[in-house]
């Protein structure tokens, strides 16, 4: 069974819910919090990993549209949002988490952002859209980064698309696709974190 938890449970019931408790780092919502629910087995980005994404980001999430996989808590969807994103569609198949963070959007006010409840490799096996970002942050030791990855094709990817991919440090990364061009990457701890883009596709030769 795979859990996107990491660390052990908090022996307290004061230190879970502190555990629980997440803030937005930038932007227009800095400084708002969001609770997850307990039952959720969720392992959030951690804030100094979030600040650093983000930076690398920098001007390219303004009006951008932006898909986060495996949304957990939503906290780089809504982080994305507050700094000025034109779209988020949140994929997060856990029932509590995903209507929590429905409840998130709704009291935030956020105009133009949707929870999809369901398996992220059956969304993206479905109709697709093109996105500006991806967060990719799948459970760590599963196989489904390589698969989520494979699916994430130029159906869904605008040509120099932006792909954040987290995953266990010590796991390294898997097979990605030949079409994504590392930009950036760093470890904090049991996390390793990479930003990709996606390269525009060849233009075939004239008969």
């Amino acid at each position: 069974m795979f859990t996107r938890k990491s660390g052990a449970r908090a022996p307290t019931v004061a230190r879970a819910a502190r555990a629980r408790v997440l803030r937005i780092i930038g932007g227009s919502w800095r400084g708002r919090k969001l609770r997850f629910p307990a039952s959720a087995a969720i392992r959030p980005t951690p804030d100094r990993v979030r600040e650093t994404l983000f930076n690398w980001l920098a001007g390219a999430v303004q009006g951008a549209r932006c898909l986060d996989l495996f949304a957990g808590s939503g906290a780089l969807g809504l982080e994305a949002l507050s700094r000025g994103a034109a779209h988020v569609t949140f994929v997060e198949q856990d029932d509590a988490a995903s209507r929590e963070l429905s409840e998130r959007l709704r009291q935030w006010g956020a105009r133009d952002a949707r929870v999809e409840r369901t398996d992220a490799l059956r969304y993206l096996a479905g109709p697709a859209q093109q996105f500006d970002i991806v967060f990719l942050d799948p459970p760590f030791a599963s196989p489904l980064l390589t698969r989520a990855a494979a699916l994430l094709t130029d159906r869904w990817l605008r040509a120099g698309a932006l792909i954040y991919v987290e995953c266990a440090a010590r796991d390294g990364l898997p097979m990605l696709p030949a079409s994504w061009r590392p930009l950036k990457a760093k470890q904090a701890g049991e996390v390793g974190y990479h930003l990709f883009a996606q390269a525009a596709p060849r233009a075939h030769p004239a008969a």
